[in-house]
């Protein structure tokens, strides 16, 4: 169809689909249910947008969040779509003149959350409005298998019966194989045809330190990226409000956002950052799915995520443009040990032990020396095809490796004779406690200090312990029970290690890296820096004068195209990504003004490739 690919250049400005966007456009239009997972910054939202306009008829999108649905909206109109939503957000007069252009069949896109939708009123209102399809975002939110479940998702499961002959579309960025069989079934999507993208996203870095006075690490961290916007996700409130403070305080633009702010403040802190007003958003989870902002250039984790696939999805915020994008994690065994309690703390054993499992996978990567990439994408059950992915700390700098025979062997022998004492198992603390001789009422009334190995690992402290423990776990040397006080016990390759005296090497601890090298980034467009700015500058002037964030004008992989290649005519802005029809008549002219302007004062710089 020639004409989808036309509508991709005239109204879009993007010169070619991205994987499975063609395929899953073409299927919706021939009228079949889909289930597409496509992550962060792979196009999910072209999806529906595309089939909207070439069938008759009213799309409804619905959406979990109020700022999500402004964002598309408004970016949708700057692109000469007729889009709108409906929401708490909008006075009486303007939802009763949306609604009028409803049923006057004015708008092909309708941006609406859930629960609205099942509103008593509105079953006449979906009869009477020519749906012609309906796109479920965010479609993870129906399962409580997911890391962001929302009750009112299931009720979506209604528009079913109300609009037995409308095909539906769900669309997520992460869902693991058990979450996606939840989607298809609580939506009853009918024989869907199912659209699984690849989850690596190879403009991304991924890196884990140790966390070292977290504060000062973001700061030296930011002071590299005074220009850039970035987030800094916190496990709590409290947390969030300190980072924001101490980064004011070092003059960056630094707000907090978190369920405690009030409403309003929450709003205007969301606001400025999306308008690049204020540059880092100090955050909890709550902050950030669906916020459609494609210049975020790093993302930071001050405390361990909950879980790999949350870690995943907040991750994914950096780079959603393609250019390139930092990812650190801030690892401490401390942090852990906090959520291990607020997990015991659970009443329900089955949420516990489903805790339980997701941190020890996060604990797993945050220590882990494979490719970050490769774990990231074995969890959601991908196999990266090379050993080395080159953009991860542990595949560009790996860390050093030691014959730590002698370790295994104390560790491994202090399991086994615990066990065979007492005739039962201990978790991996009591270990390093028996290890490193130390006298607790646990010890003296289990008699674990008369056994051959209590004291025999007193070189090192409990910390370094620890982490050959969960070492031997990774490597299968060690088993760990399930439940709320999971105990250890050699498995029969750990038994065989002991018995055959193997040799065996370990990874050094991580370090807090000293310098790192500078490496090019895949996503990279090397540009005139200076003119780069200039056009961001204009870009931001533009934004303000019609109240929309900036990147509604153009995203930076546009702006930085246009500082490679200096169009100074609306013929030389045709090429340009992400300069579509209604964009270049409204913005040709400006732009290719201010490059002129800046010529006449400026070199051309050329560039490699």
């Amino acid at each position: 169809m020639p004409e989808l690919l036309q509508t991709l250049h005239t109204t879009f400005g993007y010169p070619e689909f991205r994987p499975l966007q063609r395929a899953i456009i073409e299927t919706s239009l021939a009228g079949r249910d889909v289930f597409a997972l496509l992550p962060t910054g792979g196009g999910k939202s072209l999806c529906f947008q595309i089939p909207a306009l070439h069938r008759p008829g009213l799309t409804i999108v619905v959406s979990p969040l109020i700022a999500l649905m402004k964002d598309q909206v408004d970016q949708l109109q700057a692109a000469g779509v007729a889009a709108t939503f409906l929401n708490s957000t909008l006075s009486s007069a303007e939802a009763r003149s949306r609604l009028a252009g409803l049923h006057r069949n004015e708008w092909k896109l309708l941006y609406v959350a859930p629960e609205r939708l099942m509103l008593d009123n509105w079953q006449e209102n979906l009869k009477a409005w020519n749906v012609a399809a309906i796109a479920i975002d965010e479609a993870h939110c129906v399962s409580e298998w997911g890391h962001d479940f929302r009750p009112e998702y299931r009720q979506i499961s209604k528009l079913r019966e109300l609009l037995p002959d409308v095909p539906l579309m769900a669309l997520t960025a992460t869902a693991t194989e058990r979450v996606r069989v939840d989607i298809i079934k609580h939506l009853k999507l009918r024989d869907p045809s199912v659209f699984v993208a690849s989850f690596n996203r190879p403009n991304l870095t991924y890196k884990v330190t140790p966390k070292e006075k977290p504060t000062d690490q973001i700061i030296a961290w930011v002071k590299k990226r005074e220009d850039e916007s970035g987030i800094v996700y916190c496990a709590s409130r409290a947390a969030t409000e300190r980072v924001a403070e101490a980064l004011a305080g070092k003059g960056y633009s630094a707000r907090p956002y978190h369920a405690g702010l009030p409403t309003d403040e929450r709003a205007r802190n969301q606001e400025l950052f999306l308008r690049d007003e204020v540059r880092i958003m100090c955050a909890t989870i709550a902050f950030g799915m669906g916020i459609n902002k494609p210049n975020v250039r790093w993302v930071i984790h001050y405390d361990l995520p909950k879980n790999i696939e949350g870690y995943y999805q907040e991750t994914g915020r950096a780079g959603r443009d393609g250019l390139p994008g930092d990812c650190l994690l801030l690892f401490s065994a401390g942090d852990a040990a906090k959520q291990t309690h607020f997990i015991d703390e659970m009443t329900n054993e089955q949420e516990a032990q489903v805790a339980r499992n997701q941190l020890r996978q996060i604990m797993r990567y945050a220590e882990g020396s494979g490719c970050r990439r490769g774990e990231l994408l074995a969890y959601f059950g991908e196999k990266f095809p090379l050993d080395n992915c080159g953009a991860c700390d542990n595949c560009s700098e790996p860390r050093d490796r030691y014959d730590g025979t002698l370790q295994a062997q104390k560790f491994l022998s202090c399991v086994y004779r615990i066990n065979a004492a007492s005739r039962f198992g201990v978790g991996i603390n009591h270990v390093c406690e028996v290890l490193t001789g130390a006298d607790t009422d646990k010890i003296r009334r289990w008699e674990h200090d008369r056994i051959s190995t209590y004291g025999i690992g007193k070189d090192f402290p409990r910390p370094v312990w620890a982490g050959v423990g969960r070492e031997l776990l990774r490597l299968g040397l060690l088993a760990q029970s399930e439940g709320e006080f999971p105990t250890l016990q050699l498995s029969a390759d750990g038994m065989a290690f002991l018995k055959e005296k193997r040799t065996l090497t370990l990874t050094k601890p991580m370090e807090t890296p000293k310098v790192r090298k500078v490496v090019r980034r895949e996503g990279d467009i090397e540009c005139d820096e200076i003119l780069f700015s200039r056009l961001r500058d204009l870009r931001k002037k533009l934004a303000d004068e019609r109240k929309v964030p900036a990147y509604v004008i153009f995203g930076d992989a546009t702006l930085r195209q246009m500082a490679r290649e200096y169009p100074q005519s609306d013929d030389a802005m045709a090429g340009i990504f992400g300069m579509g029809q209604k964009k270049r008549a409204e913005f040709s002219e400006v732009f290719s003004s201010e490059i002129s302007s800046y010529l006449q004062d400026n070199s051309r710089m050329t560039f490699n490739n």
